[in-house]
């Protein structure tokens, strides 16, 4: 099965909407509560990135009998330091994000915490691509 999903920048009224179609979708398909539990957090910080970080992003999802594969891409200023954005509690969003309760630098690593596998690359000046993989059955 494959899903996309469009993330507006800046738009946080939608941001995790994602997150709850996808749950929605993986309890239709009767797949272990934890693993969805898993799932949706690593989405749901994924997606708040790109909300708070890039113009626009689209999440591409696929579900097999033996893993879900989510790959994030984001048109935004991408990431100088990927090894530096990993560790907890460190974070570049603006004063406005905070102010809103986002931006506390735990995003990547609840996204590595929640997830099998998980891959960063960036380009800075013109995005950034997460690839999260969580097995089923593990």
């Amino acid at each position: 099965m494959h899903f996309e999903f469009h993330v507006e920048g800046g738009n946080f009224s939608k941001a995790g909407s994602a997150s709850s179609q996808l749950k929605k979708i993986l309890k239709q398909l009767n797949v272990d509560p934890r693993v969805i539990k898993r799932v949706v957090v690593a989405l749901y910080e994924a997606e708040v990135n790109i909300v708070a970080h890039a113009y626009q992003g689209t999440i591409y999802i696929n579900i097999d009998t033996e893993k879900i594969e989510i790959r994030l891409i984001d048109e935004g200023p991408g990431i100088e330091d990927i090894e530096l954005a990993m560790q907890q509690g460190y974070s570049t969003a603006s004063p406005e994000v905070r102010e809103m309760g986002f931006g506390a630098g735990m995003g990547l690593p609840n996204i590595k915490n929640n997830s099998d596998r998980m891959s960063v690359t960036s380009q800075v000046g013109k995005g950034t691509t997460v690839e999260i993989i969580t097995f089923l059955n593990n």
